[in-house]
């Protein structure tokens, strides 16, 4: 009887989300497109802005064009570069201070997903002033226009530079979870691939796998549309052809062009079409332990794949059919195992974990709980997991 109610309430979903104001950020792309933006947010009328950004990037100077590039064009900024893996509610409030204090009229987030979330949480407190971030948590609870966001991603993976959501944690509670607002959607996306140049192996195996699980989260779901389909299916070609070498020879200019495109084109398909239960454990993981959104999601996958068993036959075969050419002998189910095999696989030759250390036994049936709520009943997943799916999955991938 549950399921109905969750296939009902996901299916009234799809149909209303075709009268939702969706749009697409205006891209900026190509090698030294960043030189670009100051000269977009010039011709906006903006001469005031914020970079929310974090430590990392600054010490490795990522942002020293940009900010020259605001000076010639005489465009005041400020600094917020405070923000941590998985952003806190704090982050953003100390964001939301100084936005203020220095009369900013724009938001430059600049960054992996921890900086753009950090930046979509400040732009959805100052379209709601009178709301905090818990208060705005779920589903559509901004709905006001926020202030020009311009998103500048330095990783290929978490395509919030096109989505509709920031997760946040509540470092208080442990929870961590999703603001889901199509107001938050970036005005602006910048892909420029020479940012991505300097990303450490592991940052870039496990954010280009956080691509992949958005990819094939959104192609395995019940809410696909055309486009979300050839969307999730260009990520997943992509990723298979490119994650291995831009790991492996991180210089490869086209492999990282390749893998940017692929974390936006997977963006756009599961802002619209969802993520599943392997997003609704990872987040789960995020909030109690700071585990790291891409690496979650990558040790995650293949063992969530193969508990959804053959309600997902048919369509991970039609992805493993994307990589090797079709063959007629073969039924479905041995192309999907085949698939699942290349996750584990290509995990393995990227140094990426099969387990996650540090889950704590007396923490499982609260993570059980906050995964089954997450999950239950917006993801329109293939399988409906019970509390005891979810269970099951935690103790598998507990080291």
């Amino acid at each position: 009887m549950y399921q109905l109610y969750c296939r009902i309430y996901q299916n009234i979903f799809k149909l209303v989300s075709y009268f939702l104001p969706f749009r697409k950020p205006n891209l900026i792309e190509g090698q030294g497109s960043l030189s670009r933006l100051p000269d977009v947010v010039s011709s906006n009328g903006i001469h005031n802005v914020i970079i929310v950004t974090d430590r990392v990037i600054v010490s490795l100077g990522l942002i020293d064009r940009l900010l020259e590039g605001f000076r010639n064009k005489d465009i005041k900024y400020v600094v917020y570069d405070a923000t941590v893996p998985n952003p806190t509610i704090d982050n953003i409030e100390e964001a939301v201070v100084l936005y203020k204090k220095h009369y900013c009229k724009g938001i430059i987030a600049f960054g992996g997903g921890s900086p753009i979330d950090c930046a979509k949480g400040l732009a959805a407190r100052l379209a709601r002033p009178n709301k905090t971030i818990p208060q705005l948590k779920g589903l559509f609870k901004v709905i006001k226009a926020i202030p020009p966001l311009y998103a500048i991603p330095t990783t290929s993976g978490t395509g919030s530079e096109a989505t509709i959501a920031a997760v946040i944690t509540n470092s208080k509670t442990h929870e961590k979870y999703a603001i889901n607002d199509t107001a938050l959607i970036p005005h602006y996306a910048v892909l420029d691939p020479k940012l991505t140049l300097a990303l450490p192996q592991h940052i870039t195996s496990t954010t280009g796998m956080d691509a992949l699980t958005h990819a094939v989260e959104a192609y395995i779901g019940r809410s696909n549309t055309t486009e979300t389909k050839r969307m999730s299916k260009t990520a997943v070609k992509l990723i298979m052809d490119n994650i291995y070498e831009a790991y492996k020879n991180g210089t490869n200019i086209v492999a990282r062009e390749n893998m940017q495109k692929a974390s936006y084109y997977g963006g756009i398909a599961f802002t619209r079409a969802y993520v599943g239960n392997v997003h609704a454990i990872a987040h789960t993981l995020g909030g109690f332990y700071g585990t790291p959104h891409g690496l979650a999601n990558a040790v995650i996958l293949p063992y969530v794949l193969k508990s959804y068993g053959s309600s997902v036959y048919e369509k991970l075969s039609e992805l493993e059919d994307l990589i090797t050419v079709p063959s007629q002998q073969e039924n479905s189910e041995t192309k999907a195992n085949r698939f699942i095999d290349r996750i584990i696989e290509l995990n393995k030759k990227m140094n990426i974990p099969d387990k996650i250390s540090g889950i704590k036994e007396e923490d499982i049936s609260i993570m059980v709980e906050r995964a089954f709520q997450e999950a239950n009943p917006l993801y329109p997943v293939p399988k409906i997991f019970t509390r005891d799916d979810f269970k099951a999955i935690y103790y598998e991938i507990k080291e």
